[in-house]
């Protein structure tokens, strides 16, 4: 059994990872932070988790020492406190975005404030199991990556690192579910104003633009990314089109190879393309709860277009289910321990 302690688990976040590390076989939940309950029961917060546990809220300067630290703090708050938590404990999964980009000059282009810790950047492994497996087995230091960065990323890496694109024109549609946002209320969530909405709130200059181009760099060559974000009146779930454009004589044989070849072992990647049915492509109704990425294509013989669409429930493979397949690995666990929920179907 290891000791688990999570930061700044009264939010979305921090609720999803409740919910799996309570069904976690090797797990023991020893301390639960939040600013705002300290001394309250979590089922105020989480009342799916009722009966489940008795967990009351800490003080953040009254963590005891564990095995491993979720910290799933708002971005940029985690790096002024990194230093103290590093002595608590063995391992951290930071959930936030302080430690996703390993350049200083990056944090600063994207985030706009001076980095607090620019030191500790490099110590940690950007969390993708699917990129990362053998690093994050060995690291003591994760940063779990973006929700919307990690779909996008698996989606395009097979076409990208086997050079079947052209890498300087890559666009991501994203379409966001509202818990994408946090718990925390605002103007834009009100329900009259969130309700029914498609609302591109970030037609260009998305932060994950860094983490993706980071991480699809192959041979030093960097594509170039543009996204739209837009939000849709889902809970949860992240659902990207990804428009790329075909190198000369690529065929669809040879895309369906290169997703086979990366993919064709991943126990949270599904190639999902069918001829019929209603869910013949990704769609993330149908991954809610689940740690799986569903990722599909379709080429526009017209155009020489591809066209990538992938999905996931941003608080399981976007973030904390995500969180725990690297814990497993870090600590040495089967890989899909806690995180086999098949979904439901209708929903």
């Amino acid at each position: 059994m290891v000791k688990v302690s999570i930061v700044g688990a009264s939010g979305y976040a921090g609720g999803e990872l409740l919910r799996l590390l309570l069904n976690h076989p090797k797990v023991k939940i020893q301390d639960v932070t939040s600013s705002r309950f300290v001394g309250e029961s979590v089922t105020l917060q989480h009342p799916n988790l009722r009966g489940q546990t008795d967990l009351v809220y800490k003080d953040i300067n009254n963590l005891s020492s564990c095995d491993v630290l979720f910290v799933s703090l708002p971005n940029g708050v985690s790096m002024n406190f990194m230093d103290r938590f590093a002595k608590l404990t063995k391992y951290i999964i930071d959930l936030g975005a302080d430690f996703r980009l390993r350049e200083e000059s990056d944090w600063n282009k994207w985030y706009k404030v001076p980095h607090k810790n620019p030191t500790l950047l490099k110590k940690f492994v950007y969390g993708v199991p699917e990129f990362h497996r053998q690093e994050i087995k060995n690291a003591k230091f994760v940063a779990g990556p973006g929700c919307e960065a990690i779909v996008s990323i698996l989606s395009l890496m097979p076409v990208i690192k086997h050079k079947l694109i052209d890498l300087n024109k890559i666009i991501i549609d994203a379409k966001m579910g509202s818990s994408q946002a946090g718990s925390k209320g605002s103007d834009s969530s009100h329900h009259p104003e969130r309700s029914g909405v498609v609302r591109t709130y970030m037609p260009t200059g998305h932060r994950h633009t860094a983490e993706i181009e980071q991480e699809l760099t192959f041979n030093k060559i960097k594509p170039r990314v543009a996204i739209t974000a837009t939000a849709i009146e889902i809970v949860r779930g992240l659902h990207v089109i990804v428009h790329t454009f075909l190198n000369p004589g690529i065929t669809e044989k040879d895309i369906w190879q290169v997703y086979r070849k990366e993919y064709g072992n991943e126990p949270f990647i599904r190639l999902v393309k069918m001829r019929s049915g209603f869910y013949r492509y990704p769609e993330p109704k149908i991954l809610q709860g689940t740690n799986f990425c569903d990722v599909g294509f379709e080429i526009d013989q017209y155009t020489e277009r591809l066209v990538i669409i992938g999905a996931i429930d941003n608080l399981t493979k976007g973030t904390a289910g995500n969180a725990v397949q690297c814990m497993n690995l870090m600590c040495g666990f089967e890989e899909k321990t806690s995180l086999e929920f098949m979904g439901l179907h209708p929903i």
